[in-house]
C-alpha cells in the first residue's frame, strides 16, 4: 500500500469542501492517515460499517479518498481506501465573491491585507499545481522562511526598510520587460508577523496588551 500521492492538496470546489468539512467525514479523513477498510474504520471509530461506507462513498465522489486494493473476506469483498493527500487546505475561491481579495484592501500594512495575500497565494498555487499535474510537469516555486528576533520596534522598522530596498533592487536587476513571450513571470510576496511561541492562555497580560497595541486589522 503506497503513501498518498500528494503531501498537500488544495480543495478548490465547494462540493469538495462541503464533503470534507461535514463532521463525521472530517473525523473519517483524520482516521485515514493509513489505508483502511470500512470494517477497520468501524472498529476504530465506533460507528456502524454501513455509516462508514456511506461517508466513504461521498468522499470518493468528491475525490478525497481513493481505492488502494480490494480484499476477499469470506463472502464479501472489502475495499481498502486511503486519503488522496496527507494534508489539505481549502482555497478561498470556494467562498466565491466573499473571499478575501487584496485588491479590495487599501491598507497594505494591515493584517487583513496579509491574510488576503496569503489566501490569494493558496488559490493561485493550487490552480497552477493542477495545471502542471495535468500537463505532466513540475511546478517551479521559490519559498524562503526564517525567524528574526528584533530588539526593538526601531530595529524591526529598519529591517523592513532594508528588506524592501533589497527586493526592489533584485527585482530591477532580474526583471525582463516586454510581453508574455519575454521570459517567465513570477509573483513574489514578502511578509512578517509575530511568531506564536506559547498558547494564548499562557501569555502574560502585559504582553497581550503590547501585541494588541501594535497590531492592525
Amino acid at each position: 500500500m503506497g503513501v498518498p500521492a500528494r503531501q498537500v492538496d488544495v480543495l478548490d470546489h465547494p462540493a469538495q469542501a462541503a464533503a470534507m468539512l461535514e463532521p463525521s467525514r472530517l473525523r473519517l479523513m483524520n482516521a485515514l492517515g493509513t489505508p483502511a477498510s470500512a470494517s477497520e474504520l468501524s472498529r476504530r471509530l465506533g460507528e456502524s460499517r454501513q455509516s462508514i461506507n456511506h461517508h466513504l462513498r461521498a468522499l470518493e465522489r468528491a475525490g478525497l479518498v481513493e481505492l488502494v486494493e480490494e480484499r476477499r473476506k469470506g463472502n464479501c469483498t472489502e475495499r481498502v481506501m486511503r486519503a488522496t493527500a496527507r494534508a489539505y487546505l481549502v482555497s478561498p475561491q470556494v467562498l466565491g465573491a466573499i473571499a478575501a481579495d487584496p485588491k479590495r484592501i487599501e491598507d497594505r500594512l494591515s493584517s487583513a491585507y496579509l491574510v488576503a495575500v496569503c489566501g490569494e497565494s493558496i488559490r493561485e498555487v493550487g490552480e497552477l499545481r493542477g495545471r502542471a499535474e495535468r500537463a505532466g510537469m513540475k511546478l517551479p516555486t521559490i519559498t524562503i522562511q526564517t525567524e528574526v528576533r528584533f530588539e526593538s520596534q526601531e530595529a524591526m522598522n529598519g529591517f523592513a526598510s532594508e528588506l524592501t530596498e533589497a527586493i526592489t533592487q533584485l527585482a530591477a536587476k532580474y526583471h525582463v520587460g516586454g510581453g508574455d513571450e519575454a521570459g517567465r513571470l513570477f509573483k513574489f510576496s514578502a511578509c512578517g508577523y509575530p511568531a506564536i511561541t506559547r498558547p494564548e492562555n499562557e501569555v502574560p497580560p502585559d504582553t497581550h496588551k503590547s501585541d494588541a497595541q501594535g497590531a492592525k486589522t
